[in-house]
């Protein structure tokens, strides 16, 4: 239709004005008031910045199973007047084992083991060997288990180094027990190293009969406010699990910094019965299995609520609040590779890249005018639309720039321009079968309307697919494929016609400059 209506060229022009309004942020140097602030931010590549490799320890995960699979059982034992002797744990045949009171006790310890609820399906099989019940994890339920263990531990990443203000920050798993983390701007990335080697998890435990010896059930660990090992107990009564809300606070009475919490209602119920059953005993706080204070209980804590001192300044307070925010790790991530891209690499990866898009565009441009005059000046003008639509959809999601999304769209304008040899074509073809100016012009743009949008139709599902499945560069290159197929879909059938319409209006020529 070859017509345009005062609303419809308001509106493409409109559009076009946003656009233009959405890429200044990314060319100031000072927030105007009256526009948007929101710019494209540039990748690892571009930035500069550094690089994480993590690894989560199986075997740790593996070891805290056992730990509380030894619970269950002793528990599910006691509840249903069952002995046992001598619990055994093997990290080894990731395995534990235990002999009954008695034989005739066996066979009902068996099929108290046997009704234990695993955390996964098929997680533990349980077994008799030389007079011992054996409970031994199957291999495939904990690579399972491993799997949804780095899900959980990329989430709580996530919201460790989000509170810490990075900006953009990309985290993706690689391979079965890997983490990569790609912080853009980052070029001291220690801090951001130890919070996330910090396991954080929290657990309130009572101390053993005897501190200074470890009995059965107990366990030496180190007290960091003595600076000595003393014996706690391995059973957990709260969990930090139960943690809501963690904050860095100056202790009115010390005066030193301390990190408060407060506990949901299940972790508060047990917070008082523990409480309330053991006046007068010492009750440890223990993070990752080191003793941060064990004082002792002089009442009943009803409240839910609590304060952990010991030692801190505001940096160590704050991190630690932080950490129990963010929740703890299921087991803990070591640093397997460590890479800083500086700055100065980041800006010659810049500085080539926008020397590539511009030889394009301008290359482009040339063939344009050269081969198709007036029409293919009217399509430079889109082309240069498209750009800056492009730039304009980054900057308002906030995206971020890799090299392979400038790629991406150095080759989205190649597709525009594809689109608008085609149409320019088409008109070529109805002149040379004799239609008039106006008729060439509509048959030309309705026959390659129909081309163009099925073309970039499934070009547009192929990249949204890449986006889907891909990860890294990868899916930066499909974001602005997928952005720039849109893009080149109103620049060449709305924009490039309302360009074409408005000189036909004006200059009512007897032949077209095809």
């Amino acid at each position: 239709m070859m017509y345009y209506s005062r609303l419809r060229l308001l509106g493409v022009a409109g559009i076009c004005l946003i656009g233009v309004l959405l890429c200044l942020p990314n060319f100031l140097s000072a927030p105007a008031p009256s526009l948007p602030w929101r710019q494209i931010h540039l990748g690892l590549d571009l930035r500069g910045g550094s690089y994480l490799l993590l690894q989560l320890d199986l075997k740790s995960l593996e070891h805290d199973r056992l730990q509380s699979l030894q619970d269950q059982a002793r528990q599910t034992l006691l509840n249903k007047s069952l002995g046992y002797r001598d619990f055994v744990r093997d990290d080894a045949s990731a395995s534990l084992s235990f002999a009954p009171r008695s034989d005739a006790e066996r066979d009902a310890a068996f099929r108290a083991m046997q009704s234990l609820p695993p955390a996964v399906p098929d997680e533990f099989a349980a077994s008799e060997k030389d007079g011992r019940i054996v409970l031994t994890l199957q291999h495939d339920a904990m690579l399972a288990r491993a799997r949804e263990a780095v899900a959980q531990s990329i989430e709580i990443v996530r919201r460790r180094i989000d509170a810490t203000g990075a900006i953009d920050p990309s985290i993706a798993r690689e391979g079965d027990d890997r983490i990569v983390v790609e912080l853009p701007g980052v070029s001291d990335p220690e801090r951001i190293k130890n919070l996330l080697g910090t396991t954080a998890r929290l657990t309130f435990r009572l101390l053993a009969p005897n501190p200074s010896v470890a009995s059965p059930g107990s366990t030496m660990l180190e007290d960091e406010s003595v600076h000595a090992q003393i014996a706690v107990q391995d059973h957990v009564d709260v969990d930090g699990t139960d943690l809501t809300n963690a904050g860095a606070v100056i202790d009115q009475q010390s005066g030193g910094w301390a990190v408060t919490f407060q506990l949901n209602s299940a972790g508060a119920t047990a917070f008082a019965n523990v409480t309330r059953a053991n006046v007068g005993k010492r009750f440890a706080i223990v993070l990752d299995n080191k003793v941060i204070e064990a004082p002792n209980i002089i009442s009943p804590i009803t409240a839910g609520s609590g304060q952990i001192t010991g030692g801190f300044d505001a940096r160590s307070a704050s991190d630690l609040a932080l950490l129990l925010r963010a929740g703890a790790l299921p087991a803990p991530l070591s640093v397997v590779e460590q890479r800083t891209i500086g700055p100065s690499l980041g800006a010659a990866s810049i500085h080539a890249g926008i020397i590539s898009l511009l030889t394009g565009l301008l290359l482009v441009i040339a063939f344009m005018v050269l081969f198709y005059g007036r029409f293919g000046l009217y399509a430079d003008i889109a082309l240069f639309a498209n750009l800056i639509l492009m730039v304009a959809i980054l900057s308002l999601f906030q995206a971020t720039l890799t090299l392979p999304g400038m790629a991406g769209m150095l080759l989205t304008l190649g597709m525009a321009v594809d689109a608008n040899i085609l149409i320019n074509e088409r008109i070529r073809e109805e002149v040379k079968r004799g239609r008039g100016p106006l008729q060439a012009l509509q048959a030309g743009f309705d026959r390659a309307t129909g081309t163009i949008v099925d073309s970039n139709a499934t070009a547009f599902l192929a990249h949204v697919m890449l986006f889907v499945f891909g990860t890294g560069p990868v899916r930066n290159f499909a974001l602005t494929i997928t952005i720039g197929i849109v893009t080149t879909l109103f620049t060449t059938l709305l924009l490039s016609r309302l360009l074409v319409v408005r000189w036909y209006a004006l200059a009512r020529p007897k032949e077209l400059p095809v």
